[in-house]
């Protein structure tokens, strides 16, 4: 779960940048918080990311716990040229991570929270 300060911003960016789709979405007005889940498949099959609106939260301190989400996509040099296509913020151009081969790259959300592409390792 990610609480975001913007949950149009965040939906946008999840579904337009990085390609996932809305699964649910619940308004709570006793609570005042609204909770979307978004992914790339259906919950069933699949991982999803909860972003917790609380309607009177502009923004967060993302704290020192969290580090980022990873991804695993077929080609991270391409997930990142769609990502800034789209209007998304590249932090980590992609290429071989420090002391390995494996194929990384980061972007950014809205609210700051990285999200990591690990590139698929092709087999031999």
């Amino acid at each position: 779960m990610l609480r975001v300060g913007n949950l149009e911003n965040s939906i946008e960016f999840y579904s337009q940048v990085l390609g996932m789709r809305v699964l649910r979405r619940k308004d709570y007005p006793e609570g005042r918080f609204t909770l979307a889940f978004v992914g790339y498949q259906n919950e069933s099959d699949a991982t999803a990311i909860e972003l917790t609106h609380n309607w009177d939260t502009k923004e967060y301190d993302l704290g020192a716990g969290f580090g980022h989400i990873a991804i695993e996509v077929d080609d991270a040099y391409i997930a990142c040229e769609m990502v800034k296509k789209r209007g998304g913020r590249v932090t980590r151009e992609a290429g071989p991570m420090k002391h390995g081969l494996t194929v990384i790259a980061f972007v950014e959300d809205p609210d700051g929270y990285k999200i990591e592409f690990i590139q698929k390792k092709v087999s031999r």
